[in-house]
């Protein structure tokens, strides 16, 4: 995971799309989707029936990497709300060791706001250590801000290749995570609509991890 500063806070963003808070012993993520293919197979489209296990091994693999004891998952985090109902024995057998693990927060999103909670503890939105932790960004919001839901990917080429890769979308004081879940498309990290949510700005950045570094794009600018 490669270290960054935002906000005055410590943070550690990985290639596997999780963010590490250091000084919170947290992990935050967003948009699982668990269960988004079994959703589809119910409406006819047909999908590898094990995108939930594949997300939380992912998600296990980012504890034991960071050593957190805190999760927040940014909202999203079932595609459905019957969604904790569909999963697998052995994705819930690992859901309900993960959430008795570590102090476990969901926080609803558009997709799962009445689902029902597998262990840990659900809330709407949540203030830590001066931050808001929401599923949408508030545009106009003043303070800190993590949120999900918009799922960006930056898209650039390289060698004549266009190539996209999720990515994080970062103003002076607010984050948008990109998608954790293994099963989820993206939404161009520069759309206006992601823009849009983290205004007022100066600036707004795209943020991929690059091996050992962070590479940053820009993706607005205000006017001088």
């Amino acid at each position: 995971m490669v270290p960054f500063s935002f906000a005055d806070q410590e943070f550690r963003l990985g290639a596997s799309r999780a963010l590490f808070w250091a000084e919170e012993n947290a992990l935050l993520v967003a948009d699982l989707h668990l269960e988004k293919a079994s959703f589809f197979a119910r409406h006819g489209q047909m999908l590898p029936p094990y995108d939930s296990r594949a997300t939380l091994e992912r998600l296990a693999g980012a504890l034991r990497e960071t050593g957190a004891r805190r999760v927040f998952c940014l909202g999203d985090s079932f595609h459905d709300s019957d969604g904790v109902d569909r999963l697998e024995p052995h994705a819930t057998g690992m859901l309900d060791a993960l959430t008795r693990a570590t102090d476990w927060v969901w926080i609803t999103g558009n997709h799962d706001e009445d689902a029902r909670a597998p262990g840990g503890t659900v809330v709407d939105e949540l203030s830590v250590s001066a931050f808001s932790l929401r599923h949408i960004a508030r545009k106009g919001a003043a303070g800190a801000e993590i949120s999900g839901h918009f799922h960006p990917k930056l898209r650039v080429k390289v060698s004549g290749r266009s190539i996209a890769r999720a990515c994080a979308v970062a103003s002076e004081n607010r984050l948008i995570l990109p998608a954790f879940g293994s099963l989820t498309g993206g939404m161009d990290a520069g759309d206006p609509a992601i823009l849009g949510a983290l205004q007022p700005a100066r600036a707004i950045d795209a943020i991929v991890p690059a091996g050992s570094r962070l590479a940053r794009f820009a993706l607005w600018r205000a006017a001088a």
